[in-house]
This record gives structure tokens, sequence and C-alpha cells, in this order.
């Protein structure tokens, strides 16, 4: 009788030479991971780095080349699915095609699982400035972000761009030439004192503590904090709160957006909208579903008005 349970896809981007099949290959030889367990492998790009078919079978594993994207289709999608009946779907997809491209060609029971994405640390600010928008989408919609070929220098320059702001929710590490790898939330110097009584944040530093605070808000639980703020209070804000937050641009002019948090003040109502004011707020962490999840919610002993800082927008780095 045909399973009906869900099939988990692992799905893996990042542009070519970027160290999508070396990932593949260690998952794939974990005991833990394959073990038991038949694999659809769909390959969909081919670079220097190959698959030993033989190799493949020993793990479960079924190597399915994709050779253009026109061939996926539906139909193809639910052909594999029938031939092979594996246990999961991974796919190295290709670094130029769009994901939009793939995710409506799953059969009902493909489960998007995970996104992994890998970026030749290298190449970064190559293809950063000439494929800008495809970086972009591979960063912000993974689920994890590995840089390979990382030397300090190139460490130090993905610190100044502050790439957590691209994906604060993603798990991204930095892997050396040596296979040493390195946490980049953990590595990530703030330029704040998170321990201080009362946190303060600069102007020029609210960027850096909302992608921090969003990514883990668990940091700043029983925390109190000081910022510049603009006011939001319209009429999707809870009564009794207010959004206090900053104009961001993460990565161009089309992409700026109000990065803010729910506040508790019970004169919220009496604030103008777009005002700025300096607030003290102490933190807790809340489920809300404007988070869709676990977020910092703010609870505000004092507001005052303030003056426009020097700049306005926000940047993150």
């Amino acid at each position: 009788m045909p399973r009906k349970e869900p099939i988990p896809v692992y799905l893996f981007t990042g542009f070519l030479e970027s160290g999508k099949t070396q990932f593949i290959k260690e998952i794939l030889a974990d005991p833990g991971f394959t073990e038991n367990e038949r694999t659809a492998l769909l390959l969909c790009e081919e670079g220097m780095e190959e698959y030993d078919e033989r190799e493949l079978l020993r793990y479960g594993t079924a190597l399915v080349p994709i050779e253009s994207l026109d061939r996926l289709t539906p139909n193809l999608l639910k052909r594999i699915e029938q031939k092979y009946d594996p246990d999961r779907i991974i796919i190295e997809y290709n670094g130029m095609w769009k994901l939009d491209d793939l995710l409506p060609a799953f059969p009902a029971r493909w489960e998007l699982y995970q996104i992994v994405t890998t970026v030749d640390a290298s190449t970064f600010e190559l293809y950063s400035n000439n494929l800008g928008p495809m970086m972009f989408e591979h960063i912000t919609t993974a689920d994890l972000v590995v840089f390979n070929r990382c030397t300090d220098a190139l460490k130090e320059m993905l610190y100044q761009k502050n790439i957590r702001a691209m994906n604060p929710r993603a798990t991204i590490y930095l892997d050396d030439v040596d296979g040493n790898s390195e946490d980049y939330a953990r590595s990530m110097p703030l330029p704040f004192d998170v321990e201080a009584d009362i946190i303060d944040i600069a102007p020029a530093d609210y960027g850096l503590w909302y992608i921090d605070a969003m990514g883990d808000p668990a940091k700043y639980d029983g925390k109190t904090v000081r910022f510049l703020a603009q006011v939001y209070n319209g009429k999707d804000v809870p009564a009794g709160s207010f959004v206090p937050g900053r104009f961001g641009m993460v990565c161009c002019a089309e992409d700026i957006s109000f990065l803010g948090f729910l506040c508790r003040w019970p004169e919220a109502q009496q604030l103008t909208m777009r005002s700025w004011v300096r607030v003290t707020a102490s933190i807790t962490v809340e489920m809300l579903p404007q988070y869709r999840g676990e977020g910092p919610v703010l609870h505000a002993t004092e507001v005052v008005p303030a003056e426009k800082p020097a700049e306005d927008l926000v940047y993150f780095n």
C-alpha cells in the first residue's frame, strides 16, 4: 500500500562552485542521516566536484540529473517519487534558477523541510556586485547559510557587512580551509553592552540591535533598553501599545522597511504618528502573531519627545 506521509525535501542553493556538492556528500555519509532509508538526489547543476554513483548507492541514494529548468515539471517530479519511493528528497539546485520556478512543481506529498545556502566567501563580493538580487534571494530564503573557504580577512569583511541583516532567522556559519567552523551570531561583536543595567542603543546602532534582538530574543529577556525611534500607532496596533522603530535599508533602496517592536505604554494613543521619541523599556519574550512565534515585547517605563537623528535611515554595517 502506498505511503501517505509527507516526504521531506532538503533544498541546497548557491552559485556554481560554492560548495553544495561537498556539503551534500558529507551529510549523505552520515549514518544518522541515511541509514536504512532511501534518498532521491536531484542534480540541477554540475560543477567541478562530482558524485560517485556507486558510492551513492552505498547510502541508498539515487542520482537523478535535471538538465534544464523546463524539465522541472509536476509530472516529472511525480514520476521520480513513484520510481524511487524515497524517504527524503535532496535537491542540488542551479544557482541561476529562481525558487519560484521550483516550488510550484512539488507533488502534493513533497514538503520543504530545510533550505541550505552555500557561499564561496572569496567570490561573495563579486557575485553581490554583479548578481545582487540572486545572491540576496539565496541568503534571505535560507534556514542555514554556510560561507566556505573563509580567511581571517574574509571573515572580517562578512562581519562588517552584517550578513545577519539579510536574514535574522537563519543560522550562519563561516568555514575556513582547515575545516574549522565559526558561528556567525556568537562571534559577531556588538557595539553596546548587553550586560549594562540600561542598554543604551546609539542611533547608528539601532539596526544591529534590531537584528540581534529578533534573531536571539532570549538574550534580551528581562533587560532594559534605551533608544531613539519613530512612533507607529496605527489601527492595527493593539490598544495601550505602539511600535517604536526606524526605517532601514537592508540591501537596496527598493528594500526600505519599518523595523520596530511592539511596545506596551498606557499613553500610546497620545503619541503622534511618525514623531521621534526616546524610549526606555524592559523586555519580555512572548508569543505574538506579528512575530509568527516568540519575539521581544517592550514595556515602556518612559517615552519622551526627542530630536530627529542626523541620519534617519538605518543601515546594517
